[in-house]
């Protein structure tokens, strides 16, 4: 069984890190394609040098308001390093299947002939129009400003946008008095992902790990501002110093995922999916929390 990543650190960014470094042990080959050396890739048996893709390669990219705009090459990948695109066709000529010349254009236009939503989006037009929001049907369609705004045509053209009813199901990682504390987790502004990215550069918004807990539950559990504590689930701990956020609510903490190096809090959160979108349930630990015996004789001095 061989697995190939591209531009991902899964043995960091995965739910339950012992269960996602349990999987990885178990590939015969692992191929990973990255700018950086990466956790991941240090297990790997191939590591493929990769170009950055904001600044050494050409192609597209999509913005969180469906806008699709051209990104152009700055500079040449430095040393061995190649775009991603010449190393996936390469691959491909190797292995007896020869794809034509690997170009940017070239493959847009191949999704363009596949994806209906993007049919319009030329690089031409790209470039003229400086940007264009899918949906985008043809060549003389200016693009959606709002995604389903066919919806209030009359009639509707095409379906009608699905909605699907469903029953709440409560988080699979239950609270009881062993693991009696919600946490979640999330990100931060000035940081990326599991840090490979980010960490390299300062930021004056920056600190380390930390678990956001509430005044209420500092005074019950006896905790003051950056004392580290344990943090237990069914599947791991980790330690961390305290972080006391008037923002949250008595039972819900928050850490990030993005010093995994410090603080593999990954190490905590439980692998069960959403049945709809597959998304596993980072939002939803159960934990307890332990003082340690140094840190408790500095809160009683």
């Amino acid at each position: 069984h061989a697995l190939y990543v591209i531009g991902e650190n899964p043995l960091q960014s995965e739910a339950d890190q012992h269960r996602a470094r349990r999987l990885l042990s178990t590939r015969d080959f692992i191929v990973v394609q990255d700018l950086f050396m990466t956790a991941t890739a240090e297990l790997a048996d191939v590591v493929l040098p990769a170009a950055a893709a904001w600044a050494e390669s050409e192609g597209t990219v999509t913005n969180s308001e469906r806008r699709v705009q051209r990104v152009r090459r700055a500079l040449d990948p430095p040393g061995e390093a190649r775009d991603d695109l010449e190393i996936i066709y390469e691959l491909a000529r190797r292995m007896g299947f020869d794809w034509g010349e690997a170009t940017a254009e070239r493959t847009w236009n191949e999704v363009r002939s596949l994806s209906p939503v993007h049919a319009g989006m030329s690089y031409r037009r790209l470039e003229e129009l400086d940007g264009i929001q899918w949906p985008c049907y043809d060549e003389n369609h200016p693009g959606e400003l709002f995604l389903h705004s066919r919806l209030w045509e009359n009639p509707v053209p095409g379906n009608r946008a699905p909605f699907v009813a469903v029953d709440h199901d409560p988080p699979v990682d239950k609270l009881d008095a062993d693991f009696p504390i919600r946490l979640t987790t999330g990100r931060r502004l000035d940081s990326y992902n599991t840090g490979v990215q980010s960490a390299g550069y300062t930021s004056p918004m920056r600190r380390g790990e930390s678990l956001d807990i509430s005044p209420e539950d500092a005074a019950t559990y006896g905790l003051v501002e950056g004392e580290q504590v344990r943090v237990v689930s069914r599947r791991g701990q980790v330690e961390v110093a305290v972080r006391i956020d008037p923002s949250l609510r008595p039972g819900l903490t928050f850490m990030t995922l993005h010093f995994q190096d410090d603080v593999a809090t990954n190490l905590l959160t439980i692998d069960a999916t959403d049945p709809k979108s597959g998304t596993a349930e980072f939002k939803a630990t159960a934990i307890r929390i332990e003082k340690l015996p140094q840190a408790a004789g500095v809160a009683g001095s």
